[in-house]
């Protein structure tokens, strides 16, 4: 089946039923996300009902609270680049509004999970809450389903290292540094795109030339030197590669966070125009050098230890 994606109500009413449907904001689509939405196609798949999301655009919080709203992993296009590679069929992004807040979890159950979207079965994490106010839990949900004829399968949460996965854990380890683990709670490394934009030349000339990446990512790692693996968005090439996520103190400082990135391996080709960049291991603080020869020699043994870190990659 095609995947399609949804933005109105209107839009999804007469071709979403029958349904199988999960129900979230699903920022990050990380290993707890992927066991739901896991669930979702098997009950799809032996039913015949169509594998679904429920999610909402933008994130409920910017318009309950938007003091509070969080920065987000993903964007709604890469969230359904990830649903479609899960194989969910259909996904209903729903447009959140004031009006849809104030919606009673009787009156969410009805007019939207029953008679818009037509769910046969809901699935959902055990955190779940929905409705004005949150009013509505798992146990709300599941009496509301036996009213209107679906049932509900609540999903327990996964956990890696006596760490829950959660969209804020994994905001919060990148925030850390801590990209390896944030990598197994998504079930794949955290990952920037964007443009290739001109750098200040100075690495060209005095240490060593790399590519300046300028992403509209709302969460960044933080400052440091990474391991990194570089994709061009607009080819198959893909390089090993270390990164430097900082304001690059040896020459002076910059007011601007930039990301610059140097390839392992030859660019071989013209210079990408957009990039992905993901990181893979942090291996040090970003700090300033007496001089850019230092910063040079800092740099190699960085290109050392990343090869290290590629060849143990490639025997395993």
């Amino acid at each position: 089946m095609p995947f399609r994606l949804y933005r109105s109500l209107d839009e999804a009413r007469a071709n979403f039923p029958p349904s199988v449907l999960t129900i979230g904001n699903f920022d990050g689509v990380h290993v707890g996300h992927r066991a739901i939405l896991g669930r979702v196609v098997a009950i799809g798949r032996e039913h015949g009902w169509k594998p679904s999301v429920l999610t909402f655009d933008p994130h409920p919080t910017k318009i309950v609270a938007p003091a509070r709203a969080p920065r987000l992993l993903t964007t709604l296009e890469q969230r359904c680049a990830l649903f479609a590679g899960a194989g969910i069929e259909q996904v209903l992004a729903l447009p959140f509004t004031a009006e849809i807040a104030r919606l009673t979890p009787e009156e969410f159950v009805s007019s939207i999970l029953d008679r818009a979207l037509g769910a046969c079965a809901v699935l959902v994490g055990d955190n779940f809450r929905f409705g004005h106010r949150q009013a509505g839990d798992t146990a709300r949900l599941s009496e509301l389903g036996r009213e209107h004829g679906f049932f509900v399968e609540i999903v327990p949460a996964i956990s890696l290292r006596g760490r829950i996965a959660s969209s804020s854990e994994i905001r919060r380890l990148i925030g850390d540094g801590n990209v390896s683990l944030a990598c197994r709670l998504l079930q794949r490394p955290y990952a920037l795109e964007g443009d290739v934009v001109p750098g200040h030349g100075v690495g060209s000339r005095q240490t060593v030339p790399t590519l300046n990446l300028k992403t509209q990512a709302e969460v960044l790692p933080l400052r440091g030197v990474y391991i990194t693996r570089t994709a061009d968005l607009d080819s198959q090439r893909q390089w090993p590669s270390i990164s430097n996520v900082g304001y690059r103190p040896t020459f002076g400082g910059d007011d601007e966070l930039s990301i610059e990135t140097f390839l392992l391996a030859p660019l071989e080709g013209p210079t990408p125009g957009c990039i992905k960049l993901e990181f893979l291991r942090r291996i040090r603080e970003e700090r300033k050098f007496e001089s850019p020869e230092a910063l040079k020699i800092q740099i190699l043994h960085d290109v050392a230890r990343a090869q290290t870190y590629f060849r143990r990659l490639e025997a395993l």
